[in-house]
Parts: C-alpha cells; structure tokens; sequence
C-alpha cells in the first residue's frame, strides 16, 4: 500500500509541474518571445522529472509497465480538467467526462488479473 501512495502522490506532483510547464505560458507568458517560454517551461518540467524518475522507479515491479503508463494517464486528465478550468479559465465540457470513462476501460483492462 505505501508503495501505491508513493507512486500516485509522486505522480500526481510530476503531473501538476507538467501540466504548469506545457501550458501556463499560453496564459501567462504569451507577449513574450518564445525563448522565454520554452526556458521558462524547461525550467518547471525539470521538477517534473525530479517527481516522475522516482514515481516510476518506486511504482515498477508492484506496477507493470502498462499499469505504470495508464495511472500516468489517468492523473494526467484528473489534474488537467481543474487546471483548464480554474488556471486556465476553460468551460468543463461533457468531453472530459467520456474520456474519463474511456480512462476508466483502460484501468479494467490493464489492471484485471
């Protein structure tokens, strides 16, 4: 269980610096020149790394390399739909709710016995 809550908090942190490094600098960084985005979102996507190398170290072998990659998956979209929504000023769209269940097909079937 703990190795569980390691992987999914490491995660979820990778996930949040990466979803800030792909796109925040379309809000926040958009008058200026792109040199500056890219080092700037170069510079939070190295926290990222920091957080997901030893998120996937921790979680392989309780995990299996597919178990990994869709858990990834899965965060990704849980921590994307706030940020589009409340960061970025997004309408929710009954979209994300499909892709959620396409998410949740995915888990059962990476996950099953």
């Amino acid at each position: 269980m703990r190795t569980l809550l390691t992987t999914a908090g490491l995660l979820v942190c990778s996930n949040i610096f990466m979803t800030f490094a792909w796109y925040a600098h379309l809000r926040d960084l958009r008058s200026r020149p792109l040199l500056v985005a890219i080092l700037a979102s170069w510079g939070i996507a190295f926290f990222e790394y920091v957080l997901q190398v030893p998120a996937n170290r921790a979680g392989y072998g309780l995990f299996s390399l597919a178990q990994l990659k869709v858990l990834q998956e899965v965060i990704t979209l849980a921590v994307f739909v706030p940020f589009a929504a409340y960061y970025m000023g997004q309408p929710v769209k009954l979209d994300f709710l499909w892709a959620g269940f396409c998410l949740i097909g995915a888990v059962y079937f990476v996950f099953r016995g």
